[in-house]
């Protein structure tokens, strides 16, 4: 069973890895242009939505489909990525991770069928044909069914989120934020029903927890401080970068990959959010609005007068929690993969695909 979690994380995070850097690109440009960014720019914030609806989804499908099947299952799973992104009106990343491989295994599959039974010098006709016959299939299929399934766990998700704060009993919210936000949910979480309970709240009250809910820093830091310490090869080296961008930076898409790789450590992410929102709600913390980005420095931006304390005491308690329940799940996840830790393994399966299986 353990080897079989490795493996989709894996699988998982050499989806997402190749794509840090569109990740990260989006982040800034959202960072920097929305109305509460560094620089608000109206124009320039108009890039926002097209990229995270479309462009990260459709390169993270074309990549899961490359991975299974070279350029060729990339090209198809694009195509089945594009119908899941259109159908819905929430970020499809999960999206993406399904049908993305599926476009990829589906063509795999088809070729091989119709190798031995294509004449000869039609090869290339049937073989343009093939791949655009299924990737009509599969957008068509994605566009009306894979779309519309996806927005509605979304919105359960959300509603869930609803139903646990109206109990009175806030920190088993990070049940569903934690596991939702590293599948790409955290738009739709944070902007889609955190977010307006928090303004409605905030104009009665001044301030509200649940602009502290989905966005907060610490669990995240607690993780990547744990794959610091006792991580090994890449992902060693690459945390220290990876706190940067998403403590100062506010860009949590960074830790995603760290979470994909290792399953089991969303459980220090439930820790630690579960312990912070303990400690916001034991200290009367808030926020006076949403933090954009999700980073220290907004957080002391957006704090009230005379709330600082409440809100850096969540955040900090959030990452002392999910680093020291990250410790053992990554030190022995370490040591059980010989050394070579799976966001490594992810890097050469991403690296063994450079030579498409099909062209």
């Amino acid at each position: 069973m353990r080897e079989k979690l490795q493996r989709l994380g894996a699988f998982l995070a050499g989806m997402v890895i190749p794509n840090i850097a569109a990740l990260i690109a989006w982040g800034l440009i959202t960072a920097l242009f929305i109305p509460r960014g560094w620089i608000p720019n109206e124009h320039l914030a108009k890039l926002v939505s097209p990229l995270i609806m479309y462009l990260l989804p459709v390169l993270i499908g074309f990549t899961g489909g490359r991975l299974v099947y070279g350029i060729r299952g990339g090209v198809v799973g694009a195509l089945a990525t594009m119908g899941v992104a259109v159908g819905s009106s929430v970020p499809m990343f999960i999206g993406a991770m399904v049908m993305g491989p599926l476009g990829g295994w589906t063509i795999k599959q088809l070729d091989e069928a119709l190798e031995k039974h294509t004449p000869k010098n039609l090869e290339v006709l049937v073989s343009n044909f093939s791949a655009g016959l299924v990737g009509l299939g599969l957008t068509l299929l994605a566009y009306a069914v894979a779309g519309p399934f996806i927005e509605a766990l979304t919105i359960t998700l959300g509603s869930g989120a609803k139903r646990i704060t109206q109990a009175g009993v806030l920190p088993l919210i990070s049940l569903l934020i934690e596991p939702g936000k590293v599948l790409f949910m955290n738009g739709a979480i944070n902007h889609g029903v955190l977010a307006p309970l928090g303004i409605a709240e905030a104009k009665q009250a001044g301030k509200s927890i649940f602009f502290l809910l989905e966005t907060n820093p610490g669990p995240g830091l607690g993780l990547l401080a744990a794959y610091w310490v006792c991580g090994k090869g890449d992902v060693k080296q690459s945390s220290p970068g990876a706190i940067v961008i998403h403590f100062l930076g506010g860009i949590h898409e960074i830790y995603f990959p760290y979470v994909l790789m290792n399953p089991l450590s969303v459980l220090a992410m439930i820790a630690g959010g579960m312990s912070a929102t303990a400690t916001f709600v034991m200290m009367h913390a808030g926020l006076v609005a949403t933090p954009a980005p999700g980073s220290i420095f907004a957080y002391i931006a957006m704090a009230p007068r005379g709330g600082l304390i409440p809100v850096l005491s969540g955040v900090a308690t959030g990452a002392l929690a999910s680093f020291l329940v990250a410790l053992p799940i990554v030190t022995r996840y370490s040591a059980g993969t010989d050394a070579a830790s799976a966001f490594e393994k992810a890097k050469l399966t991403v690296q063994a695909q450079q030579t498409p299986a099909a062209n």
